[in-house]
């Protein structure tokens, strides 16, 4: 399983990847997330899926962009570039994932700025090469294990999110992810791209933020220890009004 985020902000953009692989019982670790292009001219491509299928589809998308990246002028242009990529995978593969009882199921998240861009763009990518683009409104997209790092990116981000703030809140939306999914894990891949048209990235192993979780674990549950009696309480324990249904 995989967990890729992307976000949307006013100050630019952010990726988070996780980087382990499962294969049945086997666990190994591969970036799933790349960047493509010349230095001013670089995308950020995130996938989620069979891991033969992303690395294809990758193969030929760093050949056909390099070939026309100078010429590209847009992000849509990229995205066309991608999504042809991805549809000759397809072609040459289908046939041979359903003969093995296996879906096409490739998803990616395509972001960045280049050419006539006026400012940063990022795509949802879908196995059939149809694409929707992130909003104001909706600033953020999730592939993969998307279920459990979703109430707090919600909760706590909007387009006009500071980009440190949204970075922390990007992390434990990736830790919830984590915790509660076996197949998502470190290490972990971070991107910003700001508005100075320069990505930047770092690479965290589960050492390298034990304080921040241990922080993040033991204030959750101070707040709950805190949190105001709540209207059940007088209901549902011994010493309140307690309605009994059964007595056994």
């Amino acid at each position: 399983m995989t967990y890729c985020l992307g976000i949307k902000l006013r100050e630019g953009l952010i990726c988070l990847s996780d980087g382990r692989i499962t294969s049945g019982g086997q666990v190994s670790i591969a970036r799933k997330v790349s960047l493509h292009g010349p230095v001013d001219q670089q995308v950020c491509v995130m996938t989620s899926g069979l891991r033969s299928l992303r690395d294809k589809t990758i193969s030929y998308f760093e050949q056909d962009f390099s070939e026309e990246s100078l010429t590209a002028e847009n992000m849509i242009e990229v995205v066309d570039i991608y999504t042809s990529s991805l549809r000759r995978v397809a072609e040459e593969d289908q046939n041979a994932l359903q003969s093995s009882q296996l879906s096409f199921d490739l998803n990616a998240i395509i972001s960045g700025q280049i050419g006539d861009d006026p400012e940063p763009s990022m795509f949802l990518i879908y196995p059939e090469g149809n694409w929707v683009e992130v909003t104001e409104r909706t600033p953020y997209i999730s592939i993969g294990a998307t279920a459990y790092g979703k109430p707090i990116l919600d909760r706590m981000l909007n387009y006009e999110t500071p980009m440190e703030l949204a970075l922390q809140v990007a992390f434990l939306s990736f830790d919830s992810t984590r915790v509660s999914m076996s197949g998502v894990g470190f290490p972990l891949d971070m991107l910003t791209f700001t508005k100075d048209r320069r990505w930047r990235e770092i690479e965290l192993d589960i050492d390298d933020v034990a304080g921040i979780r241990q922080w993040w674990n033991d204030n959750v549950t101070a707040l709950a220890a805190n949190m105001p009696p709540g209207p059940w309480v007088d209901h549902l324990l011994p010493g309140g009004g307690l309605k009994i249904i059964s007595k056994n």
